[in-house]
């Protein structure tokens, strides 16, 4: 069988162009498939298309490969279309994190909830639904994954106002199997953190997380019958002198493993997304009247990722000049989430994958949520595996949090300045209604460039 059909629309995203070219390439069940390439900005299409075609004939795989600056041109007969495009999304968050900053809102990420959030979405959400239109009149029957900040906002949306496309959205913090093996050895049902698990162990770990996109929980992790939270949190306590985690330096790196250790004592359940979610609580948003050991989170510095966009446009540009083999490309390169998953599903092997969509009778008392959770793919049908009911306490932040994300995506798609209103009121990192209506003025008339619609008229 010919391999899928995968339209990247926003395939000059280094966060993910690099890594779906070299799975759609090295991947049996994909490499015999199409590979069609988007990108509105022409040098970055043009980089990433001499990546792949470098990459295919390397391989040696018969690959097809497409690329156009428009998607109309590409989206017929598509199987997946992903959805990665941010347009100077660096600049803007800054730009965010700096405004909310001045207002007493700290945020280490700024993409995904907060005032950050709610602008990205902003300058998001349009356009992706005008890419969903396009996808409705050209492959109706493609599956639509995306792959863009604020994915639970987005993913919200696409259920509200594309309801007839097959759609879930994505992140890459829960990527299977690497968080159950991350659990598995801080428990000490393995001997390290990257350490395989036996098929008898993967089966006696049961393990279940869930809740809104970086915002979810650890509600289960059961091994032989014993709770394994408590242990799994001792050692998050050991480390938390010494050592952060989330692989880098940055805000959203600091003080992660205290920070998970007080939110388990405070809330019950270990934070599976600490990185993230400890921007959606306002316990280090610097107002204790106390002293608190743990400091106020720190706020996203753009510089690091700027200078890390240059360093991966070198990379790229290596392998297309030569300086760089692409033998290091195959080798170095990694697999990337939503090629996984698409492989998994074209290739029909039963691997299961953390997606944002409708859990349904998963958590049976928040069935008409959004969230992310352990999926069953195919071609056919995603299903979420049964979770239980939501725990008292967390429940009600989720539901904040969501019904935050909800009203965001509609004043996005409706151009409603009340509701973006009663979604900056409603969000979590809300303290004053007064600061809100200012910041809303301000943060729109910082990004009138980039923001489509009417929202100055």
């Amino acid at each position: 069988m010919a391999g899928p059909k995968v339209v990247i629309i926003g395939a000059g995203s280094l966060f993910f162009g690099r890594q779906a070219i070299w799975q759609m390439v090295t991947s049996e069940h994909l490499n015999t498939g199409t590979l069609a390439l988007v990108d509105t900005e022409p040098t970055h299409l043009a980089r990433m298309t001499e990546l792949a075609r470098k990459a295919i004939d390397h391989a040696g795989v018969s690959l097809k490969l497409d690329s156009s600056g428009d998607r109309c041109e590409l989206l017929a007969g598509a199987d997946f279309v992903v959805l990665s495009f941010a347009y100077k999304s660096v600049k803007h968050r800054a730009l965010d994190c700096e405004i909310a900053a001045k207002f007493g809102i700290r945020m280490c990420s700024g993409d995904t909830i907060g005032p950050g959030g709610i602008m990205r979405t902003l300058r998001e959400f349009p356009n992706i639904l005008a890419c969903c239109k396009d996808i409705e009149e050209l492959c109706p029957d493609a599956w639509v994954i995306n792959y863009i900040n604020p994915a639970a906002t987005h993913a919200i949306g696409l259920q509200l106002y594309a309801p007839n496309l097959k759609s879930f959205a994505m992140c890459d913090g829960l990527h299977m199997p690497h968080v159950k093996r991350a659990y598995a050895g801080r428990a000490g049902i393995t001997e390290s953190e990257t350490a395989e698990l036996t098929p008898e162990q993967d089966r006696d770990f049961d393990m279940r997380i869930t809740g809104p996109n970086h915002f979810t929980f650890l509600l289960k992790a059961e091994y032989q019958g014993e709770d394994l939270q408590p242990r799994i949190a001792e050692s998050l306590r050991q480390q938390a002198a010494t050592e952060t985690d989330g692989g880098d330096t940055g805000a959203k790196a600091l003080n992660n493993d205290a920070i998970t250790y007080e939110l388990y004592k405070a809330l019950g359940y270990l934070p599976a997304c600490t990185g993230h979610t400890k921007e959606y609580v306002r316990y280090w948003q610097g107002n204790t009247v106390v002293d608190d050991p743990i400091p106020p989170i720190a706020i996203w510095d753009h510089v690091p990722r700027y200078e890390w966009h240059w360093d991966m446009w070198n990379e790229v540009d290596g392998y297309n000049y030569g300086t760089r083999s692409l033998d290091e490309f195959i080798a170095n390169t990694k697999a990337d989430h939503a090629t996984d998953v698409i492989e998994a599903m074209w290739g029909g092997l039963d691997k299961p994958f953390h997606l944002i969509l409708p859990v349904g009778d998963a958590v049976p008392n928040m069935n008409d949520a959004c969230m992310e959770i352990l999926c069953d793919l195919s071609m056919d049908k995603i299903t979420p595996r049964h979770v239980g009911d939501a725990p008292v306490g967390l429940r009600g932040l989720w539901r904040q949090v969501l019904d935050s994300h909800e009203l965001t995506a509609r004043a996005a798609a409706e151009v409603d300045r009340d509701l973006l209103y009663r979604a900056f009121a409603t969000d979590p990192l809300c303290q004053s209604l007064a600061d809100s209506q200012a910041m809303i003025e301000e943060l729109l008339a910082a990004e009138k460039d980039v923001i489509p619609g009417g929202w100055h008229s």
